[in-house]
């Protein structure tokens, strides 16, 4: 055999390697995006089912990944759930988002101002996670939702995220919608640009969320969480000065609010 020829050979091996341990890092990827607020806990047929693996392949994937720390065994037998070393990463993220940093005392002053939940959110892979969460505990009902909860595109702070992202993130939101849903959810959509904020009512509970910016676009979105009776008017001023006050904290020049 020729130089040239083993020289080839190594080359095409080496790419074809390194084809793999690309397509095993973006699988990873997949299973973990799997999970979510209401979906703590998956076996390895539901993985496959969701992935299109083999159950075996899928069985593999997640016992190779408990035992490096990125799932653990779920609580139900035959499960797994997120590991100690994703919630480690998580919170290392969060930490590395500068909004994070210095929202805390703006919720902080917004809950008392208002009695209710003030919740800060952040852009995820799939929609908006909460990051930070200042629960109201002065009424009866606390209503709230815990750091790490990734929010469903129909929540008010997910309409923001939508109505100031791209076309990809509304494409991706609507996929698996039926049309009905995904025209109410686009109309919704609209209605949060065209506003600068959002309002969204379940039963007897409410989420009103308004965008922040920094220099670069949208950063995050605060949220006011409740239940009863509100004062809409008194409550939204109080959240669109906060959410513009840390926007300024944060670097953005001009208003809060964007039409159109």
């Amino acid at each position: 055999m020729s130089l040239v020829n083993y020289r080839s050979r190594m080359a095409n091996s080496e790419d074809t390697t390194s084809s793999a341990d690309i397509r095993a890092v973006a699988r990873v990827g997949q299973i973990c995006a799997l999970f979510g607020p209401g979906v703590t806990e998956l076996s390895a047929a539901d993985i496959a089912d969701e992935t299109g693996l083999n159950r075996t392949t899928a069985y593999r994937y997640c016992a190779s990944m408990a035992a490096s720390g990125i799932l653990e065994r779920g609580e139900r037998r035959g499960t797994f759930a997120l590991g100690s070393l994703m919630r480690e990463l998580g919170v290392q993220a969060l930490g590395r988002r500068r909004v994070v940093d210095l929202a805390g005392p703006h919720l902080q002053g917004l809950r008392t101002a208002v009695r209710m939940t003030a919740v800060l959110s952040i852009r995820g892979t799939t929609g908006p996670v909460v990051a930070l969460a200042e629960e109201d505990t002065s009424r009866v009902v606390v209503i709230t939702v815990h750091p790490g909860t990734r929010l469903e595109p129909t929540a008010a702070q997910s309409l923001l995220m939508l109505a100031y992202g791209d076309a990809t993130a509304m494409e991706s939101a609507t996929a698996a919608m039926p049309p009905a849903q995904r025209a109410k959810l686009e109309t919704d959509v609209y209605t949060a640009r065209r506003q600068g904020y959002s309002v969204v009512w379940n039963d007897s509970t409410v989420a009103v969320a308004a965008p922040v910016f920094d220099d670069r676009g949208l950063a995050a979105t605060i949220a006011l969480l409740g239940a009863g009776e509100l004062d809409l008017e008194s409550t939204l001023e109080q959240l669109l000065a906060t959410a513009e006050a840390l926007s300024t904290e944060l670097g953005h020049v001009g208003a809060a609010r964007a039409s159109g």
